[in-house]
């Protein structure tokens, strides 16, 4: 028999006191009483047995449940770290996508700002030949009239 099914029969079994053992059998008191004294080391060792085997259960399942918390800390850990890679990854993609549309306004910016500064160019150009070709037409006509006068056309003043 197992030391488990021992430990069992015995625990399940009344317990024996020395005076009970004693008024059965007088003659064997000692005997009975070494017996007894056996049955219960027995029943101790038994029971230290199991009490050992129980701390090891005990101790596994501490273990088992330290490493299901590491797991789910390292599951978490993954996690949190892919989502802040991807936050990161959308951080950079929109700061990409800024910087793209800020490059394309300030591009359109400088084109308008060369077109204006390309009419004001070309309109103060325009003016300048206007103008001369005016003090040009003016300097004409003036010299004209004054071959005239000096030649003695009075109609022409």
């Amino acid at each position: 028999m197992k030391k488990q099914e021992q430990t069992e029969v015995a625990v399940n079994q009344p317990e024996e006191t020395a005076a009970d053992t004693a008024a059965e059998a007088p003659a064997d008191a000692p005997e009975l009483a070494g017996k007894y004294i056996a049955e219960l080391l027995s029943q101790a060792e038994n029971a230290y047995t199991m009490y050992r085997q129980a701390q090891k259960e005990v101790g596994k399942g501490y273990k088992k449940q330290e490493e299901q918390m590491e797991k789910a800390f390292k599951a978490a850990e993954k996690q949190a770290a892919e989502a802040c890679n991807k936050a990161v990854e959308r951080a950079r993609k929109a700061r990409e996508q800024a910087e793209r549309h800020a490059e394309e306004a300030y591009q359109k910016a400088l084109d308008r700002t060369r077109e204006e500064h390309d009419r004001a160019v070309a309109e103060a150009l325009r003016a300048r030949d206007e103008a001369t070709a005016d003090a040009w037409q003016k300097c004409t006509a003036a010299r004209e009239q004054a071959w005239r006068i000096f030649q003695g056309d009075r109609a022409a003043q």
